[in-house]
């Protein structure tokens, strides 16, 4: 950490040159003593990634940045803060801090933050940003989390963790065994340290395997921002032997869609199914990743078109948590029933169907865009579908 960067001089330019091409900082003649061009524009890089991502770092004076990768693999202050709301209590370890971003939101929540990352060039910048942004009950830790915890007396009202997948790990499979640190493996260290962990992983992650992997899980949380899943945490409480709430939550610009279910509940439902009606629905992203199929359908009272399609459709308009659309019409998939909608223009979405998007574009001549919805799919006879729809605005 170059504390250069902080003087006023070198932040001026960082905020003059915010929207300059990096290359023409780097080959700018150095402006500064003892600061690099490579520095500044690396400041210039990170810090653009804050303008969505982190407001708050963005718009606040002499943050430091570290390289934008850091930035891009942290979380976002909208999932940041959805995940402080799970926690409470006086103290709470967290042995991945990394940038901060958690550890800062879980600071509004919990009387004392223990801010643990082993990259020591981090943990400063970290610890850094905490003053500046005037949180004042954080206790930056510049060494790995595990190893604190092992020669810790302390015990933790909440633990959290945020593995990340090892350089060297193969296959397309995301496993928490092949993460560091190796979760499974150190549960018994956090457990001994505390009644509750909360951990945060890749979307990627299957969550029964996920589940399978960890012990006591209570709740699994599925979190989509703008209907693209971000994280998944999995709320772990020692001893817990009951039945695993998923909850599923979409944030979007103008509400939170949320929906919960029990996983032994999901394998027991019962759904039934029927030919499209007046309404067709789509799950948003989080339910999708959740699986919750059968109990979305039952909870909302919902038919469902086909087994795998995962489209459900009702004779009257309900509030739903994804997209709702007005059925026009439903043909039997042909060439000359695409034809007879008369559409040039239109949003196509496939859902178990045999040909891509881009294919039935070509095949029949249709451009992306307008206010008439294609959803080409099979019915419960498995014959092919083309539903033309209106969508209906939450």
């Amino acid at each position: 950490m170059n504390k250069l960067i902080l003087n006023t001089g070198p932040q001026d330019f960082i905020l003059k040159n915010i929207s300059a091409d990096i290359m023409s900082v780097l080959l700018t003649k150095p402006s500064f003593d003892g600061i690099l061009q490579k520095e500044l524009a690396e400041q210039i890089e990170a810090k653009k990634k804050c303008k969505e991502k982190l407001p708050t770092w963005f718009h606040t004076p002499h943050i430091y940045y570290p390289n934008k990768l850091n930035i891009e693999q942290t979380s976002s202050e909208t999932t940041a803060a959805y995940k402080a709301r799970l926690t409470d209590g006086k103290s709470l370890l967290d042995v991945t801090g990394g940038f901060g971003v958690d550890s800062y939101f879980f600071s509004k929540r919990i009387t004392t933050i223990f801010h643990c990352e082993i990259n020591k060039d981090l943990s400063e910048i970290a610890c850094h940003n905490f003053k500046v942004l005037g949180q004042k009950n954080i206790e930056c830790l510049p060494e790995d989390g595990i190893e604190f915890l092992k020669n810790s007396s302390y015990n933790f009202d909440w633990i959290y963790v945020d593995p990340s997948r090892r350089n060297d790990a193969k296959g397309k499979v995301f496993l928490l065994e092949d993460c560091l640190p190796n979760l499974p493996e150190h549960l018994p260290i956090l457990f001994e340290k505390t009644q509750n962990i909360l951990v945060k992983t890749s979307p990627l992650l299957d969550i029964k395997l996920g589940i399978e992997a960890l012990n006591f899980v209570k709740e699994v949380h599925v979190v989509a921002v703008q209907n693209e899943v971000k994280e998944l945490l999995f709320v772990l409480e020692k001893e817990y032997h009951g039945s695993i709430k998923i909850r599923t939550i979409n944030i979007t610009q103008v509400r939170e869609e949320t929906f919960d279910f029990e996983l032994e509940q999901e394998q027991a439902c019962q759904v039934y199914f029927r030919e499209p009606s007046s309404y067709l629905y789509e799950p948003n992203a989080a339910v999708l990743k959740s699986g919750g199929f059968k109990s979305v359908g039952k909870s909302y009272n919902l038919a469902k078109l086909h087994p795998h399609s995962h489209l459900y459709t009702s004779d009257n308009i309900i509030d739903f948590s994804g997209r709702r659309f007005k059925v026009i019409q439903a043909l039997p998939y042909s060439k000359k029933s695409v034809k007879s909608m008369g559409l040039t223009k239109a949003n196509i979405t496939t859902r178990n169907f045999p040909i891509s998007v881009a294919e039935l574009r070509k095949k029949h001549k249709i451009k992306d865009g307008g206010n008439r919805y294609l959803f080409f799919t099979k019915s419960i006879n498995n014959s092919l579908l083309v539903l033309d729809c209106e969508k209906i605005q939450n």
